[in-house]
């Protein structure tokens, strides 16, 4: 979208008489009306900085007609959004939506600006503004006097002239959440999305940024709610399966372990690793979860169980090159055959690992200390 939106003023409709209250906003100036009159000698005039102080004189003339004020207000705002001084122009903005608070056109306008100021707290709060209004279009109640066929072609109509301004807006929301670095900001951010725009295109990603942040402030709770509600609507979604394995493994309450155990089970199926359309993410996610589910037996002392799952989880990972997740699956294969006394086979894994730089390596230069220690008593 281009720094200046240009709209012609609307006239009345017939179909907005009808439907009580009109669930999106229009600033309407009847034709012939000194108002319109006015409206018609400012768009004459081509110097902008003119057009401002007969805008200017327009909404005090007016000042009485709420529309006219918010369209002359709306109007300055795109003069000075044109002209570079964003700041008037987001003030302007401001007060045409005070005048006209439920109309989608201004709102997309004021998050268009916030996002030149780069005022990403602007730009999610004109964006969800305009997503619950967006959302509202539907649930308007049917006035009497209306047949059904026509008041639910009416409404279809209400949202199809809405779509493209609903879709920026739901854009230029989850592009603020996208680009958010802390994760108590990105979560606030995404539970004011979230009834903003229901059934988002955005859903899925929207859900990982969700966990990730949740799994970042180490909100257990939190995490395991928001998962299951998750999976609630979208049972094979994979980072909600994946994060709630790992959450379950890692949480000490008695009986975490064995719940994330169906969860990392139910992520391997659902990533079909094996399926000849499977990309390189779902790869990963498919080895990672093998990961989870071998370090799950491992904490239940079931060694033998988890080195089949384990070595999946590291030939997968390696496949891919990702490295990280690698290393930590190697790790947990190396500490199982440790625990079998495998020294032989726990020495080759660990020495491998310890090339890998990360939060695994120095824990494995610990083990592997302790297994070739034990390999030296036992010659």
């Amino acid at each position: 979208m281009g720094p200046v939106r240009r709209f012609l003023v609307i006239i009345l409709l017939p179909f907005f008489s009808l439907l009580a209250p009109a669930q999106v906003e229009r600033i309407v100036i009847a034709a012939g009306t000194p108002e319109d009159q006015a409206l018609t000698a400012i768009s004459s005039e081509q110097d902008a900085q003119k057009k401002l102080v007969m805008y200017e004189d327009f909404v005090q003339k007016f000042s009485s007609n709420p529309a006219a004020v918010a369209y002359g207000n709306w109007q300055m705002s795109q003069l000075y959004q044109n002209a570079g001084d964003l700041q008037k122009a987001l003030a302007f903005g401001d007060k045409a939506l005070a005048g006209s608070p439920r109309n989608l056109d201004i709102l997309v306008s004021q998050a268009s600006i916030a996002q030149q100021t780069k005022d990403n707290a602007k730009v999610m709060d004109y964006s969800t503004r305009g997503g619950e209004i967006c959302n509202s279009i539907a649930k308007q109640t049917k006035p009497e006097g209306v047949g059904d066929e026509d008041f639910a072609a009416r409404v279809q109509d209400e949202k199809n002239t809405a779509k493209s301004s609903c879709e920026f807006l739901e854009a230029a929301a989850f592009n603020v959440i996208a680009s958010e670095s802390d994760a108590k900001t990105r979560m606030s951010e995404i539970e004011r999305f979230t009834p903003a725009f229901p059934n988002s295109r955005f859903q899925d990603p929207i859900a990982s940024y969700a966990m990730m942040s949740l799994s970042e402030l180490k909100d257990t709770p939190r995490v395991i709610a928001y998962g299951e509600k998750t999976l609630a609507t979208d049972p094979n979604n994979l980072p909600a399966l994946l994060l709630l394995a790992g959450t379950y493994v890692d949480d000490p309450k008695p009986g975490s372990v064995a719940k994330a155990i169906p969860y990392a089970q139910k992520a391997i199926e659902a990533a079909k690793a094996d399926a000849p359309d499977a990309d390189r993410s779902r790869k990963i996610s498919a080895g990672a979860a093998y990961s989870t589910l071998g370090y799950a037996y491992l904490k239940q002392d079931k060694t033998a169980a988890a080195i089949p799952e384990l070595k999946s989880a590291s030939a997968m990972l390696k496949e891919q090159d990702e490295q990280q997740q690698y290393a930590i699956a190697m790790f947990r294969l190396g500490y199982a055959y440790a625990k079998l006394n495998k020294v032989t086979e726990a020495r080759e894994v660990l020495m491998e690992v310890v090339k890998i730089a990360g939060p695994v390596q120095q824990p494995a230069q610990d083990l592997l200390a302790k297994v070739n220690a034990a390999r030296a008593k036992g010659k």
